[in-house]
């Protein structure tokens, strides 16, 4: 009797802890089934908008949170809506940067950081009560995601996003936030507007592949701020992220600096130059009377050898020696009673305040 007891105790025993083992492994089946886990990279400063797939009047309550942390809550009747420090004043971690679809209690988090790496998990109350959770990753900006580009006029330049386009994506160029073209899917638009198409002129081509874009032959007047808006759409979720390219434009030849420069050294080469061309041609316009007797210019005939005197003193006569009429020549005077003798402190005579250039003075002991 006492075995057979035993017996049954045993029985009971085993049986219940089957029982219990396949509840466990049925709650396990159905809660896993239940939570639906989504991955979500962005890069920082990123907008991401977490889909509930659900509409709100059709639900009881929709609930958001970060980490275990209530964060968002939107009521089906929409009398109770509530995001970040207004839901949980105990925490400001979003500071204000949380917004909520009234019409489907999607979760949007703009200007992404790093900090907002977690798991975001989604509370659906309603007839069917439901979870999801959004593993979201944010990665830091790398240096390529800002740049600054400089070219010279006449070149080409191309904007270059860095991702590959996939057929639900979008993509919208701006030029200091004017629309300027656009890819959706395979469908893609250029200059739309007139002040687009006056200014570019069929100089802006689109890759359908890398929506990157393409200006040619440009112009100072291109110089400004390019920027990208890609929406990048999924099922579960979307990231819209901005890229923005700064254009700079410069002339093709010198600047005015360099031009200033450049005149001021030939300046400084030409000035000492000109001084020196105009230092000789005005010796050689007036030469004083000195430098002129030097010279021997051609205004001055050479000297008759044949004439020692001037005009009035004509040649002795060869066949007259000793004319009776002209007695010998009186060695102590050079010259007739007509010439005084030459005074050693005058130059030239009274009549001459000029030295005569053409006057040749007599060598001393020459007969008149």
């Amino acid at each position: 009797m006492k075995s057979t007891f035993i017996f049954l105790r045993g029985k009971v025993v085993k049986m219940k802890f089957l029982f219990n083992l396949l509840l466990a492994i049925l709650f396990s089946i159905d809660h896993g089934a239940a939570v639906d886990t989504v991955s979500v990279s962005v890069m920082e400063g990123d907008s991401v908008t977490l889909h509930t797939g659900v509409k709100t009047n059709q639900q009881e309550d929709i609930k958001w949170y970060f980490k275990d942390t209530y964060i968002a809550h939107i009521s089906g009747d929409l009398s109770k809506i509530c995001t970040d420090v207004q839901c949980n004043e105990g925490t400001e971690r979003f500071r204000y940067r949380l917004k909520l679809d009234n019409h489907t209690g999607s979760l949007t988090i703009t200007n992404t950081r790093n900090t907002d790496s977690g798991d975001y998990k989604l509370q659906i109350f309603s007839s069917r009560d439901s979870e999801k959770i959004f593993s979201v990753s944010v990665h830091g900006v790398p240096a390529a995601e800002q740049d600054k580009v400089k070219r010279k006029e006449g070149e080409s330049v191309t904007f270059d996003p860095g991702v590959t386009i996939n057929p639900n994506d979008s993509m919208t160029w701006y030029f200091n936030d004017i629309h300027i073209a656009e890819i959706t899917g395979d469908q893609s638009q250029i200059c739309t507007d007139d002040p687009c198409e006056e200014r570019f002129r069929d100089r802006l081509k689109l890759d359908h592949h890398t929506g990157s874009l393409t200006i040619t032959n440009i112009n100072t007047t291109d110089s400004g701020l390019y920027k990208l808006k890609m929406m990048i759409i999924n099922s579960s979720f979307y990231i819209t992220r901005v890229k923005t390219f700064s254009l700079t434009v410069t002339g093709s030849g010198l600047s005015s600096g360099a031009i200033a420069g450049i005149v001021g050294v030939v300046l400084l080469l030409v000035l000492p130059v000109a001084a020196g061309v105009i230092r000789c041609l005005r010796r050689k316009i007036y030469t004083p009377p000195a430098a002129q007797n030097e010279d021997d210019d051609d205004n001055n005939p050479p000297p008759d050898p044949d004439a020692d005197d001037d005009d009035n003193n004509p040649p002795p006569d060869p066949d007259a020696d000793d004319d009776d009429n002209n007695p010998p020549p009186d060695p102590d005077a050079d010259d007739d009673d007509n010439n005084p003798p030459p005074d050693p402190d005058a130059d030239d005579d009274d009549n001459n305040p000029l030295h005569d250039p053409e006057a040749i003075p007599l060598r001393r002991g020459t007969r008149p």
